[in-house]
């Protein structure tokens, strides 16, 4: 957030006021995805571009490794978790693409990475 207020190439900004509906691989049914920013930013060409922008944990944006027959349920919350989120970003990318807008995910690498954050603008 104060990357936002304080980076002049962000023009306007809000949190979690954009819905994405996706389907959810758990239930079935269609749940409303609360995607964590909107942002419109000068691009890097000079033109106003709007992106969505999700934040996770870089953990969290890699498939969980499952190995053998049994799991732990921590193994199973991690692979469920997975599976939601999965279908949330797809969801994204596409409602996205419709707008002609951008969907991006930031992890603590481009947050807190030496002069990263401002490269994904």
């Amino acid at each position: 957030m104060q990357f936002c207020d304080l980076t002049d190439l962000v023009i306007e900004w809000s949190s979690e006021e954009v819905v994405v509906p996706y389907k959810s691989p758990l239930d079935g049914k269609i749940h409303r995805y609360f995607v964590d920013f909107w942002i419109k930013v000068i691009g890097n060409t000079g033109i106003e571009e709007c992106m969505l922008i999700e934040i996770k944990p870089k953990a969290q944006t890699k498939k969980p490794i499952v190995e053998g027959r049994k799991m732990s349920s921590s193994k199973i919350h991690q692979v469920k978790a997975w599976m939601i989120n999965s279908a949330k970003w797809e969801a994204a990318e596409n409602f996205c693409r419709i707008k002609g807008w951008k969907f991006k995910i930031l992890t603590e690498k481009e947050i807190f990475g030496k002069n990263e954050a401002i490269k994904w603008v």
